[in-house]
Order: C-alpha cells, then structure tokens, then sequence
C-alpha cells in the first residue's frame, strides 16, 4: 500500500514536471524584434525621410499596424506599398504583410529644426510567436527647415506603453496631448514582468513567475485554500487513512486542479482582452459556493455524512480500484473551484502575464508563466499537505475536535467569500456570531470534565478570547460599525457626527463610470491626478482602502491632487471600456496622471501595496 502511495506521488509530480516540458521547445527559438526587424531612418535631401525595415526570414510585419507621430513636424501623405495578403490567424481576418523589408519614404511638410519622430511598427513569427507593437523614437533635424540633416536614436518605449500613434496615410502636427496620453516613467513592477516575458527566455520567465507566485503565497489569494485543503486531510485522517505520503499526494491534486484551471482561464482572459474575475464574483456564484462549504462544515460536525448511494459507490470503488489515480479526481476539482471563487485576486505578476497574452496572443509562454506563478501560490499547500499527514492524531475524541475546528475554519471560508456582496454592518454581526459559535465549540459553556483534553485551561482561555472579540464585534456592528478589524470605530463615528465633525477615514474620491467622464475629468484638472480602480469583490481593493489610503502620509502626500474612482462592481461595457483603455484585466489597479493630463505609465500600481511601498510610488509620480 505504501509502495502504491508513492507511486501516485511521484505520478503527480510528474504531471507537473510533463506541463511544463512543451515549453522547452520555445526557448530562444525566437529572435528579439530588434534582431528580427531592423529599423533604419536616414534624412534624403532637405525635406525627406528614408524609413527602412530589415525583416529575417521566417518574420513578417503587418501593413496595418505601421504607424508614424511627429511631434514639432508636419507630415505630408505618406506612400507606404502595398503588401502581400495573408489569413491571419491572431487576428482571424485577411491582412496585408510584408517579407524581407519595407521601405517607406516620407516628406516633411513643416518642421522645427529640430523635431522627434515615432515609428511604432508590429510583427510575428511563422512559428506562432507574435510581437507586442513596438514604437522606436528619432531625433530629427532636416536641412530644408534650418538642421543639420540628422537622425539620431532617442529611445524605444515599452510595449504596451506607447501613445496611440497616427496611422500611414494621414497627416500629423505637433500639439498638446490629449487627456490620457501616455508619458515615459520609471519601471513599474508589471512593466519588469513584462520585461521578463519579452526575453523570450523561457526558464527565466518560469523562475521569475514561481518565485512571485511564492510571494502571493502568504496573501489573501492563496490563505483562504489553506482551510479547505486541511479539512479534506482532516476528513482522510478521521476514516484512518492519513499519512505523509497520502497527505502529500491529496496536496498534489488540490494544487495541480487549481494550477490548471488558473492557467487556463488566465489564457482565456489574456485572449480575450477583459478579466473574468467579475463574472466569477456575481452574487449567485458567491452565494452557491458558500452554501457548499457550509454543507462541508456541518458535516466536519457530524450532522451527517456526505455519501453517495450505496449502488453508486460500489460501483465508483470498482473504477478506482483499477484506476490508482480515481480516488484524487474530487480533490483535483475542488483545487480548481477554489482557484475559480476563492482566489479572484489580480495581482502584478498576473496582470503582466495577462498583459503579454492580450497583445501578443503568445499562449505557450504567456500560459507557462501562469502555470509557473500558480505552481509558486501552492507551495504552502504542498507543505501543508506534506505535513499534516503525519501530525493530526488518528482517532478518538482529539480527532473529533480537531473536525470541529477545520469546521470553523470551512464556515468561515464561507463567510470570507461571500462578504464583499454584504453590507459591511452584516458582515461584522457575522463574524461576531462565528467567534461565539468558536467559543461554544471550544468547550466555553460546558463542563471541564467534558472537555477532552489534559489542558483544559489552554482552550477555556481561548474560548474566553473568542467570545470577548465576538461580543465586541455584534456591540460594534450595532453602533454602525463596518470594519471587523475596527470593531468599535462606529461609536467614534456617531460622536463625531453628534459634534458635527466629520470622522477621520479614508481619502474622498470623485468617481467616474465611463471614459468620456474621465478625460473630462483630467481636461479640467489642471493639476496631478490619480485615477483608482476598484470593486467590492475586490479584496485587495478593500485592503487599499483599510490600509494604505488611511495613512496620514498618503493622505498628505496626495491631498494636491484630483482623486478619481471607478467603480467596476457591476463589470457593464463603460466598466470593461475602462478597464481596456488603460489595459487592465481587473482590479486594483491605480492609475496616475501628470498635470498636462499625461500617464504616468510607468508609476502604476497593480495589486495591494501597503502605505510604505505606495508612498515610494508617490514619489516617483512627482507627487
């Protein structure tokens, strides 16, 4: 039995070493884009330009996406050839490309001696690998306007991060930048994510993502698994089948489902261009997944035993006894369901591999570096189940108390997930009512000779703790409070209000619903702006707001600037406008602007950052 236990051990690991083997052939295949279209700009004469693509073979780039901005210069109409049509694929529609190179000639119509000029151009592989746009800035100084006929390389902005630039064919103009552009900043840590990606290297980009999925370990987006990977060992300890190796292979499968299906559904997002975390946090889905826990909890208590029908059993123990692997399917689903409903979290690492997905349509890197971040987040699960195997006791009494416990843990999973769609007094009641509930279960109003353990004061104490923080809690909630880690902030709140003060709390946003209102908003600004992204599933959203937007120092860092919220709760087309415009898949995300009304794309700040990091982001947005 031990020998098979080992054997399903290994037969999972190698599951996981096999995912990432079709990834081996995409290493360094690839050339960077500046080796596989070399761009060239020379001056002809006095008044034109000579611009020159140098394609590799096994390259093409798209007629389409060739677009030229001059900033302090008038182009004239600018003649760019024809190409060669092509079905393409990525984009499932006949365009025109081109092989070998381009040459586009261009006439300047009016120009300051010195004036810039932005290339951007896109391309792809044959093999399937398809370049982010990539826009390239020259320094140009023509005779015919008074310069010395030169062109120098100013500097190449990162994909994704260019202004819209003008497409061939039309004439451009200096003028000032519309409400929204985009300016060059510092690195964002989504834009160094991205930089890893665009390497193209593929073990660097699987390092990279598994050491920042490590670090999303110990955030609210993997903590939440911990309980109900430890209730499933539980429920295998109590029928007297626990041990290292089972406990480890049970830790496998809840981590391989929830690998798989993040990986999955974060390809599918990326294609598609918009998150599908809001429609995974529709109240229906909560509730459902909710009652499911609470239906699990109950049975942690003993209420009942969750069993199929004796026919239908017989017939699934037959199946698994001649497929070893049978036995772990329910586990490898319940990983995935709770990476669908508990883990909504879009944090940096993930924007970023969501990023390059959505521009690129590169499945194969795009989706090992999700499957690589999501084999970091269930390091602490594989350790819990490595561990828990061997430590929880076999049988009798301090069995049972230890199902009740992971019953607690369950329901309050069930609260967890259900709390951004109830009002915020609700909650708080409820979290009362389940630190009772604990110190009922730890043994608070029965009698000490009922309680089986040698130290009973040990958990009297506890149980005493609880129902202090519970009582706290519903005293609190009735008073009009809403923050369970504030639980009495509601009586500050009234008296205040009875003196006719304000409360101190969080910075006061101006909210805007679509993009119309935001460049309006920025337009009429006249000073820095902060744009913030948020949603009441979000739950590092709501850390931002508890935490970071409280903080004196933010508070004062930003009382100069307009701050903006939109809202995407409810995820309706002027939300996913948004959420495109700046290339979002989701909350949080905070966006910043200069006071011409230009982004700072490369001050933003994806995911929870705590007062300390977010003000070092203020002071690189010159706030």
């Amino acid at each position: 039995m031990t020998r098979l236990l080992k054997f399903k051990a290994l037969a999972l690991l190698a599951l996981f070493s096999l995912a990432l083997l079709p990834g081996l052939a995409r290493a360094d295949d690839f050339l960077e884009p500046e080796q596989a279209f070399k761009l060239t700009v020379k001056a002809i004469g006095g008044d034109k330009l000579a611009i020159n693509y140098e394609i590799a073979p096994g390259y093409y780039m798209y007629r389409e996406q060739f677009k030229l901005e001059a900033a302090g210069a008038t182009l004239g109409a600018i003649a760019i050839p024809a190409g060669k049509t092509k079905f393409d694929e990525t984009f499932q529609k006949t365009v025109e490309v081109y092989r070998d190179g381009l040459n586009v000639p261009v006439t300047v119509s009016q120009a300051a001696a010195k004036f810039n000029l932005s290339i951007t151009g896109q391309g792809c592989a044959d093999k399937g690998l398809c370049y982010p746009p990539m826009t390239a800035v020259y320094e140009v100084s023509l005779p015919g306007f008074g310069g010395e006929g030169s062109v120098k390389r100013a500097e190449s902005i990162e994909p994704g991060s260019a202004t819209q630039g003008i497409a061939a064919g039309t004439e451009t103009s200096s003028s000032k930048p519309a409400p929204g552009a985009v300016s060059a900043g510092p690195a964002s840590e989504i834009g160094r994510l991205d930089a890893a990606l665009q390497s193209g290297r593929f073990w660097t980009v699987v390092g990279v993502f598994f050491v920042a999925g490590l670090l999303l370990s110990l955030t609210p987006c993997v903590l939440p698994m911990l309980p109900i990977l430890s209730s499933i060992i539980v429920g295998t300890a109590g029928a007297g089948k626990a041990s290292r190796s089972r406990g480890l292979a049970l830790a496998m499968s809840y981590s391989l489902g929830m690998a798989l299906i993040y990986t999955a559904l974060g390809v599918a997002a990326g294609l598609a261009g918009e998150g599908l975390a809001a429609t995974l946090q529709k109240p229906w889905v909560l509730a459902a997944f909710a009652v499911a826990l609470v239906l699990f909890s109950l049975s942690m208590f003993g209420a009942y035993e969750l069993q199929l029908p004796s026919g239908l059993t017989g017939g699934l123990s037959q199946a698994s006894q001649r497929l070893p692997a049978g036995r772990f399917l329910g586990v490898f689903v319940m990983g995935g369901v709770s990476a669908l409903i508990v883990s909504p979290c879009v944090a940096a690492p993930l924007a970023g591999a969501l990023l390059y997905l959505s521009q690129t349509r590169d499945v194969m890197l795009g989706g090992s570096a999700l499957f690589a971040l999501a084999c970091g987040m269930s390091v602490p699960l594989l350790l819990l189940g490595a561990s828990a195997g061997s430590l929880l006791p076999r049988a009798g009494a301090w069995m049972d108390g230890v199902k009740h416990f992971f019953g607690m843990l369950l329901l309050a999973v069930a609260l967890w997930t259900v709390q951004p769609v109830l009002p915020a007094g609700v909650t708080q009641a409820l979290w009362g009512a389940l630190l009772i509930g604990t110190a009922a279960m730890l043994g608070l109003f029965q009698p000490a000779h009922a309680i089986h353990r040698p130290r009973t004061w040990l958990r009297k104490t506890a149980a005493v703790v609880s129902l202090v923080f519970g009582l706290l809690q519903l005293v609190g909630a009735a008073a009009g409070g809403t923050d369970p880690l504030k639980p009495l902030a509601g009586f500050g709140r009234v008296e205040a209000q009875s003196l006719g003060a304000e409360p101190a709390g969080a910075l006061k946003f101006q909210k805007i619903s679509s993009v119309a209102e935001l460049d309006a908003a920025i337009a009429q600004a006249g000073r820095p702006v902060m744009l913030d992204f948020y949603a009441d599933w979000c739950v590092s959203c709501k850390e931002m707001e508890r935490f970071t937007f409280t903080d004196p120092a933010v508070k004062a860092k930003l009382a100069g600037a307009l701050l903006l919220k939109a809202d995407v709760t409810a995820n309706s087309p002027e939300d996913r406008a948004l959420l495109k415009r700046f290339k979002l898949f989701g909350p949080p995300g905070t966006i910043f602007f200069d006071a011409q009304g230009q982004e700072l794309a490369g001050v933003r700040v994806i995911g929870f950052q705590n007062a300390e990091r977010f003000l070092s982001s203020l002071n690189m947005a010159g706030l």
